[in-house]
């Protein structure tokens, strides 16, 4: 849903043809720049990347606000709308529902809070940036990008409140438990808790020296009959994503250099060009930081510096409850805690849509809010009860807000120690931090607020009794899950489950399987120590761990019929890896997700059935402990055949045939040409044209691409619409502290968001071929691949 703008916005061919002639922004010679202190000087690499020497971090975010405008401002105008619930105001009617939850969720009216209330130096720092992105709005009409004439509209200013809803809006998105309580409460009401809590998500983590016991059935729910409920299902299918990642750091006695490597591959929706990060350096007196931020929020995450450097993941706790609130049957105004009639909360929100039978082109729509204590409505009313029912949504990152990002500091940071004191505050998000210090130290901290509740997990939805507050606290920073300086001389996390059986907390429902981590381990393990380029190639493994444990399994069924025995055969030369010339890799995703498919469509149905095999996270770690035992083999059993009980084996092999026959009809009939990067596509593709005529004159190319759900070279694709690459490495960054020149880093688009621009997707064929591209730290590198310089006077 978030890309149906990109649907909307059509390019003609007389446009396309003056095109070039709005990438001419000044990138040479110099220009004023009002309310600078000092003379800023952009020196722009072979890449377009700017690097921004001033002689104070104020003028330095200053600079860095005027040339992420330069290159990105159209992409931050959509993420703005995005963030703000204003995205009908370009695609019109088909975005008001998406528009209704991120106005029912609020990310800019909290952001308006926050930018109240934010510490002083974040405030200064961010007002600096926004003075840095108004100065080109005000002063660079002349080389807008095309693509704002194309959407029909123009730019507007911004505020300090404008950059912090997307913060609240990438927090968001990567919270994704809302997802598994409403498909844990789909499954309660077909199967009963009992049957449901059999394919309940199962959690490995495979440092832990127990892993999880068989959960307990979950308590009995409420028929609540949230399939049928338009606005619950919206945020379900068209919610948070299951973006991922990888990092890891290697200490002193590991890396060939003698100080830390990090590395990190952040997991992103990756076909719009040009990229969501923009990359960047600043060198001041007492700074020189090279790294990545999303353009409107200055923000770097992923970084290095002088003395650390530092990687995300998505660490996945469960930071959203939904709540079952009782309308009051007297008053449909109020709702109902134990005894007591509270009135709701009500905030009116007026929507803009695009309509062309309106005079002015747009009409307007108010929309009402409600809240109750725990957060917004999320649900229409939930019909089918002696009394209407609503849910609430209850997040963390609301409630209680801190002022201080520590911006400047996180970047200024000297020391392991220093990056963990910074992480303290940053509570608007939870992330898997590890980094790295030149003393040779390495540590990793989850950072974010995780709720300590009194009653449940916030696996299913919780009934609302009574005036309680189940969420009694948060459990301490100092108790998150972390780590620091360990025996094993290495930290690394792939959204998995990092917490061991000991955790005095609930954590998450919600994770990766363990395959990637297991994998990381056993490279990490391998004798010897790592330089920069062995984690580069790391950064592209395509083993898969997962058909490892399943194919001897696959491999013994389908040898048994004569209809697969050369499926078999395949699978059994196929060395485990999903490269794109590897037939194996496609015949075992495709008898494995149709093999899901037969398992589990006869009791869930169809639509439940695409739910939540949609949701990767929920259900690998089961399936596979369903296929590899025996205890819940009555799964296999088809309920549809009343004259037969069909066994795993059965089901693969209906499963193998059903691939057979649909691959041969878009592959041909030998399956030993079924080669991987024939389905398993990257496509690139313009925010301006996704489909139809100038897709590919303004795309990033179609590509074959490697790697897999499980692997470490990601390529999710859509469970019910394979094989396209959906979520992939948004950024490939390895950053060696005893290599004081360069950084390792490619993205997979450019640095310009402007259609023919030549840095709109330059780096594509570096990135998926695994050529190395840079990020220069050091004076002399950047001198020497020098391409511009800007001299920006106050």
């Amino acid at each position: 849903m978030r890309h149906i703008i990109y649907s909307a916005l059509l390019c003609s061919l007389f446009l396309m043809a003056g095109c070039a002639g709005f990438n001419r922004y000044p990138t040479g010679g110099s220009l004023v720049l009002e309310n600078l202190a000092a003379t800023v000087k952009v020196i722009r690499d072979e890449k377009g990347m700017a690097y921004i020497y001033a002689d104070s971090l104020d003028d330095a975010m200053h600079a860095l606000g005027y040339v992420a405008a330069q290159d990105r401002l159209f992409q931050m105008t959509l993420t703005r709308l995005f963030a703000q619930g204003r995205i009908s105001e370009l695609a019109g009617e088909i975005a008001r529902g998406l528009d209704i939850r991120h106005r029912t969720l609020g990310f800019y009216r909290q952001a308006a809070v926050l930018a109240e209330n934010l510490a002083p130096e974040d405030q200064r720092l961010l007002e600096n940036y926004i003075a840095g992105i108004n100065a080109y709005i005000q002063t660079g009409a002349d080389s807008y990008p095309i693509e704002f004439k194309l959407a029909g509209i123009a730019p507007e200013p911004w505020t300090v409140a404008d950059s912090l809803s997307i913060l609240y809006y990438m927090s968001w998105d990567s919270s994704a438990n809302l997802k598994s309580e409403i498909i844990a409460q789909m499954l309660i009401e077909r199967l009963g808790a009992t049957r449901a809590g059999e394919i309940f998500p199962l959690n490995i983590n495979p440092d832990d020296k127990e892993h999880p016991a068989e959960a307990d059935p979950p308590a009995s729910a409420a028929a609540l009959s949230v399939s049928a409920d338009a606005m619950l299902m919206g945020f379900l299918h068209n919610g948070a994503k299951e973006i991922g990642s990888n990092n890891w750091v290697t200490g002193p006695a590991q890396s060939d250099g003698g100080k830390p490597i990090v590395s990190n591959d952040p997991h992103l929706e990756t076909g719009i060009l040009p990229g969501i990060w923009y990359p960047a350096g600043i060198i001041t007196p007492d700074l020189r930081i090279v790294g990545v931020h999303i353009a409107g929020l200055p923000v770097m995450p992923i970084f290095r510096n002088e003395h650390v450097a530092v990687g995300i993941t998505n660490a996945y706790g469960d930071v959203q409850d939904l709540y079952i609130e009782t309308v009051d049957p007297a008053n449909p105004d109020q709702y109902l805690e134990g005894g007591n009639s509270i009135a709701f909360t009500i905030i009116d929100e007026t929507l803009k849509i695009r309509d062309k039978n309106e005079k002015s082109g747009f009409r307007e729509e108010t929309v009402e809010i409600r809240y109750t204590r725990r957060g917004p409505v999320v649900s229409d009313v939930l019909k089918g009860l002696d009394t209407d029912k609503v849910m609430s949504l209850r997040w963390a990152p609301y409630e209680p807000m801190k002022s201080r990002l520590g911006v400047a500091a996180f970047m200024r940071a000297k020391s392991v120690d220093e990056i963990r004191r910074c992480l303290t505050g940053f509570d608007v998000i939870m992330l898997n931090f590890i980094f790295g210090d030149t003393a040779g130290n390495i540590g990793w901290h989850v950072s974010g607020r995780l709720p300590v509740r009194s009653n449940g997990d916030g696996s299913i939805p919780t009934a609302v009794t009574n005036g309680a507050d189940n969420w009694i606290g948060f459990v301490p920073f100092d108790e998150m899950p972390h780590a620091y300086n360990p025996d094993k001389g290495w930290l690394g996390t792939c959204n998995h489950n990092t917490v061991t059986q000991d955790f005095p907390y609930y954590y998450s429902t919600f994770l990766s399987p363990s395959y990637r981590y297991r994998r990381l381990k056993q490279l990490m393990e391998e004798p010897g120590v790592k330089t920069a380029k062995d984690h580069w190639a790391f950064q592209r493994d395509t083993v898969n761990l997962m058909a490892e444990r399943l194919v001897p399994f696959m491999m013994d069924t389908l040898a048994d019929t004569d209809e697969t025995i050369d499926l078999a055969e395949i699978l059994r030369q196929w060395d485990r890896r999903d490269d794109i010339d590897a037939a194996g890799a496609t015949i075992f995703h495709a008898v494995y997700e149709r093999f899901a498919w037969h398992t589990f469509v006869d009791e869930l149905g169809e639509d439940l059935a695409k739910t939540m095999l949609g949701t990767w996270y929920f259900w690998q770690e089961r399936f596979e402990q369903l296929i590899l035992t025996d205890r819940l083999d009555h799964w296999f059993d088809d309920i549809t055949t009343t004259d037969k009980r069909e066994t795993k084996q059965d089901i693969l092999i209906l499963a193998a045939m059903e691939a057979r026959a649909d691959l041969s009809a878009s592959l041909g009939n030998n399956p030993a040409k079924w080669q991987w990067g024939k389905i398993h596509r990257h496509i690139f593709v313009s925010p301006i044209r996704r489909e139809g005529f100038g897709k590919g004159l303004l795309g990033g190319g179609d590509w074959p691409a490697p790697g897999s759900v499980e692997v470490l070279y990601r390529g999710i694709y859509d469970y019910n619409v394979p094989y396209d690459v959906k979520i992939s490495a948004s950024l490939r960054m390895v950053a060696d502290l005893a290599d004081a020149e360069k950084v390792l880093a490619v993205m997979p688009g450019g640095i310009a968001g402007r259609i023919f621009h030549p840095h709109a997707k330059d780096q594509i064929p570096s990135f998926m071929e695994g050529e190395k591209v840079y990020w220069w730290f050091s004076d002399r590198e950047v001198e020497n691949n020098a391409q511009s310089v800007l001299m920006l006077t106050p």
